[in-house]
C-alpha cells in the first residue's frame, strides 16, 4: 500500500471528507467533486484519498507552476513510493504552421529540456513497474506519445548472474537508441571500460554500471557520474528505449511501406486538382523523411508518422500518458474549473493548425492522427475522477451527478474575508483611503483591474501618492513575476496591481486587503468563479477584507458574495462549536537568487586557481553535477544560472587554452 508520511495529523473535517469520498468510490461512484476552500488542506486530503484507495493516481494540473508545487508536495507525502512529473519537455516550443493569407510557412523550433524529458520517461517507467505510483501532469498528458506495449516489449531486463556476452549486450543498447561514447557519460549514452559497461538510461537520474565476470553479470548498481562512486546496488534493472518514438527496425520498415503508399495517393490527388507545386513540395519533404527513417530509424517530426509506427488505424485515438495507467486508476483534476476547459480545447486548436499543413502539401494526411485526445476520448479513458476546486463549475457538478463533498473549514480557523461592496463617484480616491491604514499596519494589498494599461496607470498614481507599489501582468516575464511577488511578501513594496494573475496558486499570507475594480463588468475576469478565487487571496490573513467597486449590483457579484458568506458562516459556526481561535497562515518566504547579483558574480575574472586547465575542467564537472541536481529538484531557476556559469567557464577554457 501507499505509505503516507506527514508531520501533522489529519483534522476531523478532512477525515470526514476523505471517508465520504472513499466510501462513494468503493460503492461504485465513478465521478465526484471535492469543493475545498482556500487553505483547507485539499492536497493533504487528496494524499489520504490516494492512500485509502491504494490505486495508481493521475493528478492533472492547469499549469506547470502548480504541477511542480503538487509534485513536491506529493513527493513529501509519499517518500517511499513513486511520484512522477509529466509536463511538456520544451523550454521553448514553436509548432510547425502555415498561414495561407500571407503564404508564410513557420518551421518547428524546439528547445528540449533533457531533465524534463527524463522525468517524463521516469513517470511512465514507474507506471509499468509499480502500482504505488502517483503522476502529476499538465494537459500534456493527453498528447500523443508511443505505445505502452512497444515501450515495454523493447525493454531489456537484466539481473545478477545473467549469462550474456558483452558484445550482445552492447548491440542491445544500440537497438534501443543509445550511442557509444568515450568521454564523460551523459543521458542516452553508454561506454565500455574493461569488464565494466556503463549506461545512462534516459529514464534514470544516475547512470548504471554492469560488472562482468567472464560472460556473466556479477554486479549491478547506480553510480555518481562525477566521482564514479557506487551509489546503490541493484539485483535487477530494466533498460527502456531512449524515447517514446524509438522503434525496432521491423516496425519502421513496415511503416515505410504504408507511408510510401499514402504519399503516392496524395501526390495523385494534388495532380488531379491541378496543383503540381503542392505535389512537388510534399514529395520532397516526405522523401527526405523516408530516407532518414531508412538510414537512421528516426527523423525530425517522426511523431507525424505515429499512426503507422504505433500500428493504429486511421481515426483511432492516439496513445497518451493515460494509456500507461492500469485499469482502475484514479484521476484527480486539480483546479478543475480551469483544467477541464483546457482539456476540452486542445483537440480543436491542434487540428486547425495541422489541417492547413496537410491542405497545402507540408504534411501527409496521416499527420492529423498525431494529435491530443478529444474530450469524448478523455472522458472515456478517465475511469474514476475526483474534480477538486474551491469553485467547481456547473459541468463538474453535473458530470458527477451532484456528488459534491465540501471541505469548508480551515485547520487554522480562519474565516473567509469580509466582502464590502462600494458604489462611489471616484473609486480610485476612495481606494487610496482604504489602502493607507492597511499599509500602516505593515500588511499588503492586492488590486485587480481589467486592463494592463489601467494597472500601469494605477501604479503611477499610487506611486505619486507615496505608496510603494508594482504592477503584474502577462507581459512581465515569468521569473520576474516570482521576484515581484517575493518582494511584496518581504515588504519592499506594499501594493501589487494585477489582472488575472492574482487568482489560483498564490500563497500570500501577508495580504490583508484585496480590491477589485470594475467588479460589475461581467465576463471571464468578473464571473462568480473568478471573483470567489480572487476573494481567496485575502483568506490567509486574520484581518483579510475584500472591497468591490461597482456602479450597480449584478448577478455575478451577488452569487460570489452569497457563496462567500455561506462559507464564512460555516467556518464561524465550526470555530464556535470547537473553541477554535483563528490564526493567520504562516508561510516561509523561499530563498531566491537575484539575477543582477548572479550576473555580476559570473562576470568576475577567474580565480588564480583556475589557471590550470585540469582545475578548470573539474570545476565545470562539479557545476554540471550541481546543475543536474537542481533540475532534478525542479529548481529550474538555479539550474539555469549554473548552466550560464558553465557556458562562461567553457568559453574561457577555449580562449585560455
Amino acid at each position: 500500500m501507499f505509505n503516507l508520511t506527514s508531520p501533522y495529523s489529519i483534522t476531523a473535517a478532512q477525515k470526514a471528507a476523505v471517508d465520504e469520498i472513499v466510501g462513494k468510490f468503493r460503492a461504485g461512484s465513478r465521478k465526484q467533486v471535492l469543493l475545498g476552500v482556500t487553505g483547507s488542506g485539499k492536497t493533504f486530503s487528496m494524499a489520504h484519498i490516494i492512500r485509502e484507495l491504494d490505486v495508481p493516481t493521475l493528478v492533472l494540473s492547469p499549469n506547470k507552476t502548480l504541477a511542480a508545487q503538487l509534485f513536491q508536495e506529493f513527493k513529501g507525502f509519499f517518500p517511499a513510493d513513486r511520484v512522477g512529473y509529466f509536463i511538456s519537455y520544451y523550454d521553448y516550443y514553436q509548432p510547425e504552421a502555415f498561414v495561407p493569407q500571407r503564404n508564410l510557412y513557420i518551421s518547428k523550433e524546439v528547445s528540449i529540456n533533457p531533465e524534463l524529458e527524463r522525468l517524463r520517461l521516469d513517470a511512465t517507467r514507474n507506471l509499468l513497474e509499480s502500482r504505488q505510483t502517483v503522476v502529476v501532469a499538465s494537459v500534456s498528458a493527453i498528447y500523443s506519445i508511443g505505445s505502452p506495449s512497444d515501450f515495454t516489449e523493447q525493454k531489456i531486463a537484466l539481473a545478477l548472474g545473467d549469462a550474456i556476452a558483452r558484445d550482445v549486450l552492447l548491440d542491445e543498447f544500440v537497438k534501443l537508441g543509445y550511442g557509444r561514447t568515450h568521454d564523460l557519460l551523459e543521458s542516452g549514452k553508454f561506454r565500455v571500460r574493461g569488464q565494466m559497461i556503463e549506461i545512462f538510461p534516459t529514464s534514470e537520474e544516475n547512470p548504471l554500471r554492469f560488472v562482468f565476470s567472464g560472460s556473466a553479470i556479477s554486479r549491478i548498481g547506480f553510480f555518481d557520474p562525477l566521482t564514479a562512486a557506487w551509489l546503490e546496488e541493484k539485483k535487477q534493472v530494466n533498460i527502456f528505449p531512449i524515447n517514446y518514438f524509438f522503434y525496432r527496425r521491423a516496425r519502421v520498415e513496415a511503416a515505410l511501406v504504408k507511408i510510401r503508399l499514402e504519399l503516392e495517393e496524395r501526390l495523385q490527388y494534388f495532380r488531379g486538382q491541378n496543383k503540381p507545386e503542392l505535389a512537388e513540395r510534399l514529395r520532397q519533404r516526405a522523401l527526405f523523411d523516408i530516407e532518414m527513417l531508412e538510414q537512421f530509424g528516426h527523423c525530425p517530426g517522426i511523431e507525424n508518422y505515429s499512426l503507422y509506427l504505433t500500428g493504429r488505424q486511421k481515426g483511432e485515438a492516439p496513445y497518451t500518458l493515460l494509456s500507461f495507467f492500469p485499469p482502475g486508476y484514479l484521476t484527480i483534476i486539480d483546479e478543475s474549473h480551469v483544467t477541464v476547459p483546457q482539456l476540452n480545447g486542445m483537440y480543436a486548436g491542434d487540428r486547425s493548425r495541422k489541417s492547413k499543413l496537410v491542405e497545402y502539401g507540408f504534411r501527409l494526411p496521416s499527420a492529423l492522427d498525431n494529435r491530443p485526445l478529444n474530450f469524448a476520448e478523455i472522458q472515456e479513458r478517465l475511469q474514476n475522477v475526483l474534480y477538486v476546486s474551491a469553485t467547481p463549475a456547473e459541468f463538474e457538478v453535473s458530470d458527477s451527478g451532484g456528488k459534491v463533498t465540501s471541505l469548508l473549514v480551515r485547520p487554522t480557523g480562519l474565516v473567509d474575508p469580509e466582502v464590502i461592496v462600494k458604489t462611489v463617484v471616484d473609486p480610485v480616491q476612495d481606494m487610496l483611503s482604504e489602502i493607507e491604514p492597511v499599509v500602516k499596519r505593515k500588511n499588503r494589498v492586492l488590486v485587480t483591474t481589467l486592463t494592463k494599461k489601467m494597472a500601469e496607470k494605477l501604479a503611477d498614481f499610487l506611486a505619486l501618492k507615496g505608496i510603494r507599489c508594482a504592477y503584474l501582468h502577462s507581459e512581465i516575464k515569468a521569473l520576474d513575476r516570482v521576484k515581484i511577488i517575493r518582494k511584496l511578501r518581504q515588504g519592499e513594496f506594499d501594493v501589487l496591481i494585477g489582472i488575472n494573475l492574482l487568482r489560483e496558486g498564490l500563497d500570500l499570507p501577508e495580504v490583508a486587503l484585496v480590491i477589485i475594480l470594475d467588479a460589475d463588468k461581467e465576463g471571464f475576469l468578473r464571473s462568480p468563479t473568478a471573483l470567489i478565487q480572487t476573494f481567496g487571496r485575502a483568506a490567509r490573513n486574520i484581518d483579510g477584507k475584500v472591497i468591490l467597486y461597482v456602479e450597480a449590483m449584478v448577478g455575478s457579484v451577488r452569487q460570489a458574495i452569497a457563496e462567500a458568506e455561506r462559507r464564512r458562516r460555516y467556518q464561524v459556526e465550526y470555530n464556535q462549536n470547537r473553541g477554535i481561535s483563528p490564526a493567520s497562515v504562516r508561510s516561509p518566504i523561499k530563498d531566491f537568487h537575484d539575477d543582477d547579483f548572479w550576473l555580476k558574480k559570473s562576470a568576475e575574472p577567474l580565480p588564480e586557481d583556475f589557471k590550470s586547465r585540469e582545475v578548470l575542467e573539474k570545476e565545470i564537472q562539479k557545476l554540471t553535477a550541481a546543475m543536474k541536481k537542481k533540475a532534478a529538484a525542479l529548481d529550474f531557476k538555479s539550474a539555469a544560472q549554473l548552466r550560464d556559469r558553465i557556458k562562461l567557464l567553457k568559453n574561457m577554457l577555449v580562449e585560455w587554452f
